[in-house]
C-alpha cells in the first residue's frame, strides 16, 4: 500500500471518503455488475481511447474522467478480493494513482479496462500478501492462546490452515486470484472472468489447475 503522501488525490476517489454522500452508496458492490444503456455505451467507447491517448500525454483532466468512467468497477473488484469496504476504497486509491504513473507505458494491446483490471487484481493479491504475512508472523502467538482452551483442535486447526494457506501463496498469480475468488468470495466464473480480464474457459482452466497444484503440494503431507 502506498503511504497517504504518495497518494494523488483525484476528484472521484475523494468523494469515495465520504460515506454519506451518494457516490458512496452507488460504489457499494452489485451481485451482478450492471450493464449500461447501448448509446451510452457507445458513446463511451468511442471517445475512451481519445481520453486514454490525452492521459498518456499527461492531460490530468482526460486521467480524471477515466476514474470517473472505472471507479465502480475498480472499487468493486477490489471489494471481492479484501471483502471490506475501508479497505477497498485504500485499493482502489492505489491502483489509479499506480495507473497514472504507468499509463504512459500502456500501448493499447489490450482494451484500458482490461489493463485496468490486471493492475487492480495485482494491487489486491499483493495486499493480501502482506495480509498473510502479518498474519503468519502472529500465528504463533495466536497457537498457544487457542491451545490454552483448546490444546488440540485449536493447533490442528491452525496447522491445517497454514498448509493450505502456503500452498495457495506459491500459486502462479492468475491461479491463485481465481482461486481466491471462486472459493472464497463465491463469485461465478463468469463474474471472475470479467473481474480477470479473461475468458469463462480460462477461469475454468485456471481453477482446475489451481486445485490441482495445491493437492500436488499437500501430497505427503501429514495433514492433521
Amino acid at each position: 500500500m502506498l503511504s497517504d503522501a504518495g497518494r494523488m488525490p483525484f476528484p472521484a476517489l475523494l468523494r469515495m471518503g465520504e460515506s454519506t454522500r451518494p457516490e458512496m452508496r452507488d460504489l457499494t458492490p452489485r451481485p451482478v455488475f450492471a450493464a449500461s444503456p447501448a448509446s451510452s455505451a457507445r458513446d463511451t467507447a468511442a471517445d475512451e481511447p481519445a481520453l486514454v491517448r490525452a492521459a498518456r500525454a499527461g492531460d490530468r483532466r482526460a486521467f480524471d474522467q477515466l476514474v470517473e468512467r472505472h471507479q465502480r468497477i475498480v472499487y468493486a473488484a477490489c471489494y471481492r478480493f479484501v471483502g471490506n469496504q475501508e479497505d477497498a476504497r485504500d485499493l482502489t486509491q492505489d491502483v489509479f494513482v499506480r495507473a497514472y504513473r504507468a499509463i504512459a507505458r500502456f500501448k493499447g494491446k489490450s482494451a484500458f479496462s482490461t489493463w485496468l483490471h490486471r493492475i487492480a487484481v495485482n494491487t489486491s493479491l499483493n495486499h493480501l500478501a502482506v495480509r498473510r504475512r502479518e498474519y503468519e508472523a502472529s500465528e504463533p502467538e495466536r497457537r498457544v492462546d487457542e491451545s490454552a482452551t483448546a490444546p488440540d483442535a485449536g493447533l490442528v486447526a491452525a496447522e491445517r490452515a497454514h498448509l493450505v494457506r502456503a500452498a495457495i501463496a506459491r500459486l502462479p498469480p492468475m491461479q491463485r486470484a481465481t482461486l481466491i475468488l471462486r472459493l472464497y468470495r463465491e463469485l461465478t466464473h463468469e463474474e471472475i472472468a470479467h473481474i480477470l480480464g479473461n475468458s469463462v474457459g480460462a477461469s475454468k482452466a485456471n481453477l482446475f489447475h489451481a486445485l490441482n497444484n495445491v493437492r500436488r503440494q499437500l501430497e505427503g503431507r501429514d495433514l492433521p
